[in-house]
C-alpha cells in the first residue's frame, strides 16, 4: 500500500455538491477509503505573497450518506499548496478571467514544487471547444465564427447545425437551427451578441439519439465503458443536466481508436482526468475543467474510475 498522501481539491462550495452523482465526491471517498488525508479548499480563497501560493483549506471527513457527505476533520487552516502531495482543480466553468487568475497562480504553486493535475497550463490552453480543432481528423464539419456572413453561410451549406458558445457547460445556450428556422437570425444575435462573440457550429449529428456519449481518459489511461447521455423526447441535447438519460456502454471501436489516440498526447500535458465528448463517432468537444460521469460508469458496469484516478496520483507522487 502506498503511504497515506496530503490531497487537496478544490471545489465549487461544498453545500453545492450532489454526493450521489458528484466525481469530485467520488474520488475523495476513494482516497480516504485508501487512507489518505482529504482536504477541500475553494477557488477564491487562493492567495499569492512573496513567492509562495496559499489557500484556506478544511480538513473533511468523508460520510457514507448523501446528506450530509462530509464532517470538518479539523479546522480550516491555511497552507502553501507545496504543503500537499497533490492538488486536484475540480472547479466547475464558467471560464472567465477569475478561471484564467487561478490558473497562473496554480502554476506558480508548480513552479515552488506543487503538484497540480491537471496541469493549469493545459486547463488553460485547451478550450473544451476549441481544443477538438487540433485533431479534425475526428470532427463533424464544424464552423468557429463570430461574424453573421459566415455562420449563415455554414448554416445555408449544411442545412441543419448545431450552435453553441464556447464557455458554456452542461447544455447551456445550445440550438439546433435549421436552414429555414425564422428564428435563426435571433438565434444568432442573441449567442455573438451581435457579432462581438465567436461561437462554434458544427453539423447536426442525427446519431444524438443513441447518445452523447462521454469517454473518459484517466491519467492515460483510456476507461472501457462510455457513458451515452441520451436526450429526452423532443429535445437535442443530452446532457444530464438538461434531463438526458445516462447509459453505460463499453466502447465501440470508433471510440476507441479516438480515445486511444488523444490519450498519450493529453496525458503528456499534465492532463490527469480528461472527459471526452463523442456523437456517432465524431469528437465534439475535450473536457479538462472537472470532466465527470465517473459514478454513473461505476454503478452501472463496475469499473471503478474514481479508484483509477487515485491509482493515477499514488504513482505521479511517488
Amino acid at each position: 500500500m502506498s503511504p497515506a498522501l496530503k490531497l487537496a481539491f478544490i471545489l465549487d462550495p461544498l453545500a453545492s455538491l450532489t454526493a450521489y452523482k458528484d466525481s469530485s465526491i467520488a474520488m475523495m471517498r476513494a482516497a480516504a477509503a485508501r487512507g489518505h488525508q482529504v482536504w477541500a479548499l475553494q477557488r477564491a480563497a487562493l492567495t499569492w505573497r512573496d513567492g509562495a501560493v496559499v489557500a484556506r483549506a478544511l480538513p473533511i471527513r468523508l460520510l457514507a450518506g448523501d446528506a450530509p457527505w462530509f464532517e470538518a476533520a479539523g479546522a480550516e487552516q491555511a497552507l502553501a499548496l507545496t504543503e500537499f502531495d497533490a492538488v486536484l482543480m475540480r472547479q466547475d466553468p464558467p471560464f472567465d478571467f477569475e478561471y484564467v487568475t487561478a490558473t497562473w497562480l496554480l502554476e506558480d504553486a508548480m513552479q515552488a514544487g506543487a503538484r497540480v493535475f491537471n496541469n493549469p497550463r493545459a486547463i488553460r490552453d485547451h478550450s473544451e471547444k476549441l481544443a477538438i480543432t487540433e485533431f479534425p481528423q475526428f470532427m463533424a464539419s464544424s464552423l468557429v465564427a463570430r461574424d453573421a456572413v459566415d455562420i449563415n453561410a455554414f448554416i445555408d451549406e449544411l442545412g441543419d447545425v448545431i450552435l453553441k458558445p464556447l464557455d458554456g457547460m452542461g447544455g447551456s445556450q445550445i440550438f439546433r437551427v435549421r436552414k429555414d428556422d425564422p428564428n435563426r437570425n435571433v438565434i444568432l444575435e442573441t449567442l455573438t451578441e451581435y457579432g462581438a462573440r465567436t461561437i462554434m457550429a458544427q453539423r447536426y449529428l442525427a446519431q444524438i439519439a443513441e447518445g452523447d456519449k462521454r469517454v473518459l481518459i484517466i491519467g492515460g489511461e483510456v476507461v472501457p465503458f462510455a457513458l451515452a447521455r441520451i436526450p429526452p423526447a423532443g429535445e437535442t441535447r443530452g446532457n444530464l443536466a438538461v434531463g438526458g438519460r445516462g447509459v453505460a456502454m463499453a466502447l465501440t471501436a470508433r471510440e476507441r481508436e479516438i480515445a486511444d489516440y488523444l490519450a498519450p498526447i493529453l496525458w503528456e500535458r499534465g492532463l490527469l482526468i480528461v472527459g471526452l465528448d463523442v456523437i456517432g463517432g465524431h469528437l465534439t468537444e475535450i473536457n479538462v475543467t472537472s470532466p465527470t460521469c465517473m459514478v454513473e460508469i461505476a454503478a452501472q458496469q463496475g469499473f471503478d474510475v474514481a479508484g483509477l484516478v487515485i491509482d493515477k496520483l499514488e504513482q505521479a507522487c511517488r
